[in-house]
């Protein structure tokens, strides 16, 4: 393997924010959290990133694994695309935050992204499905350090993508404060519980 092969499969070592400080404790998964192979399914269907009811969203799936770790799949489509034939950049950081937001199920807290970088290391074409990887490193009070790594084809296929994140745990008055009304009581209107809680309970 030589240098730029390796480099294509580290994840991305990210900017001083990114690296968890010298207290940071290893992540716990939640007694409650799904089980490992466990479909997460969509928290909110008008969610662009995993939502049913985005007729051009990702409609991005993910999984629980072992650990506090997980997979998913996403598939490009003609309208995802940038370049042609090519997936907008925009949209595949948009799949990685998706998957790595979907980490705080295991943790069962609420948390949004604080920072994103990402790495783009080939393109990836129309049509491609794009296998996302992503786990949590480590935390360290309500900050969440967390990578992800993206491969075409397969999850042992070529790296095109990768991401150091950062979430930050916060309180649901978080939506219900900065949310656009309408959305807010329809949700909060919903009789379903279930549905109605899991609308907040994930939200890169």
């Amino acid at each position: 393997m030589d240098k730029r092969q390796e480099a294509a499969v580290r994840p991305p070592s990210g900017s001083a924010s990114l690296n968890p400080p010298p207290d940071a404790t290893a992540p716990v998964r939640h007694p409650d959290a799904p089980a490992p192979g466990e479909l997460l399914g969509s928290h909110y269907e008008h969610c662009f990133g995993c939502g049913g009811l985005q007729p051009h969203g990702l409609h991005l799936e993910a999984r629980a694994r072992e650990g506090v770790r997980v997979t998913a799949e996403f598939t490009v489509r003609p309208a995802h695309q940038g370049a042609p034939g090519l997936a907008h950049g925009g949209v595949l950081a948009t799949a990685l935050d998706e998957t790595l937001g979907s980490l705080n199920w295991l943790l069962r807290v609420i948390a949004v992204t604080g920072r994103l970088e990402t790495d783009f290391v080939r393109p990836v074409p129309v049509d491609s499905v794009l296998h996302l990887d992503a786990e949590v490193n480590a935390v360290a009070g309500r900050k969440i350090y967390c990578s992800a790594v993206g491969r075409i084809g397969s999850p042992e296929g070529p790296v095109a993508v990768r991401a150091s994140a950062l979430f930050i745990e916060v309180k649901v008055d978080h939506f219900i404060d900065n949310g656009r009304s309408e959305e807010i009581q329809a949700v909060m209107a919903d009789p379903d519980q279930v549905r109605r809680t899991r609308a907040f309970e994930v939200n890169p």
